[in-house]
């Protein structure tokens, strides 16, 4: 088989694939395509994202959608979400020993708040510890939260899920999600009266 000969995807791993990208994002969001893994299902999709606020990055994550025409064992159906997150955090707040079911939960309130149906989710909260040595002894200690979770949408529009992926980036920078009849608007620096006005 020559390069110009790869199949067509099926159609419905290109109907939720167009459905990856949230359609509306909040201001604080900065969405991007990008390379899918290649050996972890015959089809996937990938989009990163960042969170700011200001000019500082907050959080930063990737969402991953699988797709298998047989399924796999453990999916509960052919598609399967992979999200990371990883967000800078205080000292105190990562020293928390709820941070992790906090994180978790997070999670699955965002995805219940969307109506995104799911199945066998799972996953792993990290908390990070980062201290400088030798010539980076100077640099400040800093922390983080990872988050990695997996789950089985229960529908090929996967654009709910996206949403719920989104908020939980905004919840992990610290910054409160939406009611979802409310919509983000973006701020304008004040206008400045022209001096020369009369």
């Amino acid at each position: 088989m020559t390069l110009g000969d790869a199949p067509v995807p099926p159609a419905a791993f290109r109907r939720a694939l167009e459905t990856l990208r949230p359609a509306k994002v909040r201001p604080e969001i900065e969405l991007e395509d990008i390379p899918a893994p290649q050996r972890l299902a015959p089809y996937s999709g990938a989009v990163g994202a960042s969170v700011y606020r200001d000019d500082d990055e907050l959080a930063v994550g990737r969402l991953i959608m699988l797709f298998d025409p047989d399924g796999q064992r453990g999916w509960e159906g052919r598609f399967r979400l992979v999200a990371y997150v990883r967000a800078d955090m205080e000292p105190e707040i990562t020293s928390d020993p709820l941070l992790g079911p906090v994180a978790w939960s997070w999670l699955t309130e965002s995805l219940d708040a969307h109506g995104a149906a799911y199945a066998a989710a799972g996953g792993t909260v990290t908390r990070a510890v980062s201290e400088g040595f030798g010539n980076k002894a100077d640099d400040p200690v800093t922390t983080e939260l990872e988050l990695r979770a997996s789950w089985s949408p229960l529908e090929e529009d996967l654009s709910a899920h996206a949403a719920a992926w989104c908020d939980l980036m905004c919840l992990a920078a610290g910054i409160p999600p939406l009611p979802p009849d409310v919509a983000a608007l973006r701020l304008r620096p004040a206008r400045r009266e022209d001096p020369k006005a009369p």
